[in-house]
């Protein structure tokens, strides 16, 4: 088997866990090709990238700017027997959702199946919005079946009717959150499709690719020349709630040395900056944009602690299951988040991290307040978080599910 693996944008900083998977199955020996929607919009790279051999094919990420390109696809398919079938879906799709979004689908659809190796044989998509309508209408233009592993916005912000045709049409889909899952698996049952085409498949975290968790000094936020740590990585983007998190920072105690460190690039940094410095408290935080994966690992080692406010957008976008926490709690660093989506699946309030209810401001302050003043219960927490990702989270167990899923035998072996 040769799979095309369907993916908006590559190599993407904020995407570990997709390249992680690419990696992991590369390993297991399965031949892959990268399509991307997009272009690489940073030229860093984490790592792993570098030993992804997939050749990767991108796709005209804007219509007018290839016309040429989209014009070749058009005429080489016009007349293949599926091009009216693919078309018709095409246009039943653009008249619930007359997009120009829905327009450039078709024309990377077009492209994608008449530029696609001809040694490929199924097609894998993350993500069920864009990437999952393009493989869908490349699928009926070839024959090709086609699969999917769906997230977390895509889930969320898809209209109900477009999730139902998708998982009638789809061999499989895997989702890495239970509320996910659930969700996914209601719709199919009201759309009379089979809901145990969706299966609950955490990514976990490769923990072969992070050192063991580093000695923390025991600070207790009363030195000024030794302020605690408190970290967050995350775009700046509404679903993150960083506003929520700026204001529960300047509602702490002044007695309290603390300093923030945000990694992550994203539309709203620019206003988080100005509301930082609104709320006097710029001058203790670090704003670092986007990193590579081992620069960010440095960070997590020297936190004391992880922070991160997520919420429901208001045009109903969420988290999942963040990777950055299993990342964090990867380095025993104590996680303080939000009860939302699949965060409680990870974290268990009091046990393995502390949880407070999205937008509540006071109860994050709270939460920090305390966590700054008790290292011994931010060692505890960190721990245990460690414990139960290793325990319950395993990378290995999710890749062998999905090597199963594509045909492999062989089980992930362990990476030194």
């Amino acid at each position: 088997m040769t799979v095309a693996v369907l993916v908006k944008g590559y190599p993407r900083l904020s995407e570990t866990f997709i390249a992680q998977e690419i990696l992991a199955l590369q390993r297991l020996g399965l031949r892959q090709r990268i399509v991307s929607l997009r272009f690489p919009h940073d030229d860093r790279r984490h790592p792993m990238h570098a030993e992804i051999r997939a050749p990767v094919l991108y796709l005209p990420e804007y219509l007018y700017r290839e016309p040429l390109r989209v014009l070749r696809a058009w005429r080489a398919l016009r007349r293949r027997p599926a091009y009216r079938a693919m078309r018709g879906a095409w246009l039943r799709d653009l008249r619930r959702d007359p997009t120009p979004n829905r327009g450039r689908r078709f024309g990377q659809a077009l492209v994608l199946a008449a530029e696609l190796p001809a040694d490929v044989t199924w097609l894998h998509v993350h993500f069920l919005h864009t990437p999952a309508s393009v493989a869908r209408y490349a699928s009926i233009l070839t024959g090709l079946p086609w699969s999917a592993s769906a997230h977390a916005k895509d889930i969320w912000t898809t209209p109900d009717w477009e999730l139902a045709e998708k998982l009638a049409d789809c061999a499989w889909l895997v989702t890495c959150t239970r509320s996910g899952a659930e969700r996914l698996r209601d719709v199919a049952r009201r759309a009379g499709v089979d809901p145990g085409k969706v299966a609950l498949v955490y990514h976990g975290l490769d923990l072969s690719r992070f050192p063991p968790p580093p000695e923390r000094p025991p600070r207790d936020g009363r030195d000024p020349a030794d302020p605690v740590t408190i970290l967050s990585v995350c775009r700046a983007v509404p679903k993150k709630g960083l506003d929520d998190l700026l204001a529960a920072l300047a509602m702490l105690p002044e007695s309290l040395q603390w300093r923030f460190v945000h990694v992550g690039g994203g539309p709203l940094l620019r206003a988080l900056k100005r509301e930082a410095a609104r709320l006097g408290i710029a001058g203790r935080i670090a704003w670092l944009g986007a990193l590579p994966q081992d620069a960010v690992i440095a960070h997590y080692r020297r936190a004391d602690l992880f922070a991160l406010a997520a919420r429901i957008a208001p045009d109903g976008d969420r988290d999942g299951l963040p990777n950055v926490l299993m990342e964090a709690q990867s380095q025993a660093l104590p996680c303080l988040a939000t009860r939302l989506s699949a965060i409680p699946e990870l974290i268990a309030d009091g046990a393995t991290g502390l949880l407070v209810e999205p937008g509540d401001r006071a109860a994050l302050a709270a939460a920090l307040a305390g966590l700054i003043a008790d290292p011994a219960r931010r060692e505890r927490l960190g721990r245990a978080g460690r414990e139960e990702l290793r325990a319950r989270f395993s990378f290995e167990d999710g890749i062998a599910r999905l090597a199963d899923k594509f045909g492999l035998a062989a089980a992930p072996a362990p990476v030194p």
